[in-house]
């Protein structure tokens, strides 16, 4: 048998939380590489460049100050399985290590963000992720990389312990003006014992889907970026575009392509599944 990747104590904070975080999991200088290049990747699409299958979400509430592209995005979606840069991290050997430990021997990641969460930007509401994610088994793992340090004021996560050990509860969209695309928000549970997740640039967190999380508003004058990719167990059944079609707003607002296919009964993803392990092994 081989060497566990998580220590005891972040076996015991995953059960019993639903997350744990690695300091310092990555260095600067992959922070930064990620940082520029998905700076990159807004300036190409802005300019009428292909990026492929990656989908650039632009910032509702846009920061008044902004002058290039990336000053006015939200995030930046489906870069694990093409990307030169955000591929290869995630199949990072030490990532696959820990996520076997968590989802079995056979992995696949299924969706990435980049997030620019710039001066300015409101903060999402309480959510699941596993709202987003009606898949057969329900429970997935999130890791969120501090591609910048995660600050008091610049718009940090707050988590709720223990919430993940309860099923998905309703969400209601958000009614601001200037919410972001796929805003849902819980309104039926007492947050009063969150905690806010301050993170130092290359800490990791890493989450159960379940888990009940949201963030504030940047009310700082630089910017919070993050790195986030998603995981489940190979063989995960994806009811996506059947969850869609039974609630047109179950998941919030979804892009135009995914409504679309949704209504005509599509049997595929919309997400973009990747093996990263198979029998213990990184695939790539």
């Amino acid at each position: 048998m081989g060497t566990a990747a998580i220590t005891d104590d972040q076996r015991m904070s995953w059960e019993q939380n639903g997350y744990f975080i690695l300091p310092k999991f990555a260095d600067e200088a992959t922070c930064t590489t990620m940082h520029e290049r998905a700076v990159e990747l807004c300036r190409k699409d802005a300019a009428g460049e292909s990026i492929r299958h990656s989908l650039v979400d632009r910032e509702r509430n846009p920061w008044p100050h902004a002058r290039e592209p990336e000053d006015r995005v939200s995030k930046v979606f489906i870069v694990h399985d093409w990307d030169p840069v955000f591929g290869p991290f995630s199949r990072d050997e030490r990532l696959v290590a820990v996520l076997g430990d968590l989802l079995g021997p056979d992995v696949d990641c299924f969706l990435s963000q980049f997030i620019f969460k710039n001066p300015g930007a409101i903060g999402q509401p309480w959510h699941q992720d596993s709202l987003y994610f009606p898949f057969e088994p329900a429970d997935q793992v999130g890791i969120w990389l501090a591609v910048t340090a995660a600050t008091p004021t610049n718009g940090p996560l707050s988590v709720l312990p223990g919430s993940h050990t309860e099923p998905v509860h309703e969400h209601v969209p958000d009614r601001r003006p200037d919410a972001n695309l796929g805003y849902t928000e819980i309104v039926d549970t007492d947050f009063s014992d969150a905690i806010r997740v301050l993170m130092e640039v290359g800490d990791l967190l890493v989450f159960d889907s379940h888990l009940m999380h949201c963030s504030s508003d940047n009310v700082s004058d630089g910017r919070r970026a993050a790195m986030v990719y998603h995981y489940a167990r190979a063989g995960t059944v994806d009811h996506t575009y059947a969850r869609l079609r039974e609630q047109q707003d179950a998941m919030g607002e979804m892009p135009d392509d995914v409504k679309v296919a949704a209504a005509a009964g599509d049997a595929e993803s919309p997400y973009h599944w990747m093996a990263v392990r198979r029998d213990g092994e990184v695939i790539g």
